[in-house]
């Protein structure tokens, strides 16, 4: 590629990145014959203009060019704004922002940064286009729930940073990190953040189906004692509420995927067998389900915002204490230690014992295979504990409706394991 070719391919990029973004504007503000600041052509110049007055000021050897064409650029846009939010009486300066990003855009087109600035103009399309969502996202949230993110925010940022990342303990105590324990209480408070998120701005009241799958993503748990509750109520939904939990448990089994995933690739290549066949097995029994189910009416599941400072030191406290009991279990008893913790933590909770797990096999303190089999026993001691609930507290419709697909997620999820 010659020099000259190089420079028409880089002033070409300034070009279209600035009519993207200015088409973009264009179709948000411009339709029906109102005024827009800027549009496409406009967004294209501005964009072309940066990346000639950055080359001029290269010629030039002087940064004095480039910084005027920025002022008269900005000259511009200044006295835009004041005229448009003189004429509309409104107060607002996103165009006005994205105005100035297109004109960065075309410097940094010149000096050769094309994929940094193809990034910076797909994602500044992105935000400028997604205003009605963002905006029933910050609807859905309550002031709450704002704090109670970002004060858990805030320790993870500061505190994580300052603690420190060994052990200080000999065996079985040395498993006691308090960085790692920390970022495991960031990991899934994350998780279960985005989960309810999800629901506050999807909505529980969508139908009961969707609602057991929202609930999931927070706590499947959670979801069977409330839709067993309900089934007492309104005993001619057991189905429909059978099928719900149903697909929560499965919701579950792919976040065991993805914990495991996320910690350790190499022993992601051996439990997703078991772990996806129990999911598979609960999938099948939803389908059936769906079938033989009437359609569902609105759901009235109600869950807590999961994100806490009291609930992550909780869930602290729940790892680091699995994690030692795991640990201490099989330097005293072997795997046979490792497996009968693993089923007594996974009735309380399956995310402890799957990253303890993890954590535990990728430093080589105990065997892939070991860990997989105490994954897949927790995730099974997990829905035996689910299953206990809709079997006490749910009517005599919905236990006849669930008991089959509990026996077939346990057999199928053990056997698969534990079967050579």
């Amino acid at each position: 590629m010659t020099a000259e070719f190089a420079l028409f391919v880089r002033f070409a990029m300034a070009l279209a990145i600035g009519f993207m973004i200015g088409l973009q504007r264009e179709f948000s503000h411009g339709v029906d014959g109102r005024e827009i600041t800027a549009g496409e052509r406009t967004f294209a110049l501005l964009s072309l203009g940066g990346a000639l007055a950055a080359m001029v000021s290269d010629e030039l050897n002087t940064p004095w060019v480039l910084v005027g064409g920025l002022l008269i650029f900005g000259v511009f846009t200044a006295i835009a704004y004041f005229s448009d939010a003189w004429k509309r009486g409104q107060v607002g300066i996103t165009s006005e922002v994205a105005i100035v990003i297109a004109i960065l855009i075309g410097p940094l087109c010149y000096w050769g940064y094309l994929t940094v600035a193809v990034a910076i103009g797909i994602v500044t399309t992105v935000i400028l286009s997604i205003k009605l969502e963002t905006d029933r996202f910050v609807r859905a949230l309550t002031r709450e729930e704002f704090f109670a993110a970002l004060q858990l925010a805030v320790i993870s940022a500061i505190v994580l940073p300052i603690l420190p990342n060994r052990s200080f303990l000999a065996p079985p105590f040395d498993v006691l990190n308090p960085f790692n324990i920390w970022l495991m209480v960031v990991f899934i408070s994350g998780i279960n953040f985005l989960g309810y998120v999800f629901i506050r701005v999807v909505g529980s009241d969508q139908g009961i189906t969707l609602a057991g799958f929202l609930g999931g993503l927070v706590s499947s748990t959670a979801v069977s004692l409330s839709f067993s509750e309900r089934s007492q109520r309104e005993a001619g939904l057991a189905k429909p509420l059978a099928l719900a939990i149903t697909v929560a448990w499965t919701v579950m089994f792919a976040r065991v995927l993805i914990e495991v995933g996320v910690l350790n690739q190499e022993l992601l290549g051996i439990v997703w067998v078991p772990i996806a066949a129990a999911g598979v097995a609960a999938l099948l029994y939803c389908v059936y389900l769906f079938i033989s189910r009437r359609p569902t009416e609105k759901s009235d599941l109600e869950l807590s915002n999961p994100l806490d400072l009291a609930s992550a030191i909780k869930f602290g406290i729940l790892y680091a204490v699995i994690l030692l009991i795991s640990s201490a279990a099989h330097l005293y008893y072997g795997d046979t230690g490792i497996y009968v913790s693993s089923i007594l933590s996974g009735l309380a909770d399956v995310d402890a014992i799957t990253l303890s797990m993890s954590g535990l096999s990728n430093t080589g303190a105990i065997e892939l295979g070991t860990a997989s089999r105490a994954i897949v026993l927790a995730a099974m001691s997990n829905t035996v504990a689910k299953g206990a609930i809709v079997l006490i507290s749910g009517s005599r419709g919905l236990r006849k409706a669930i008991w089959p697909g509990i026996v077939l997620i346990l057999i199928t999820g053990i056997s698969v394991a534990f079967l050579p």
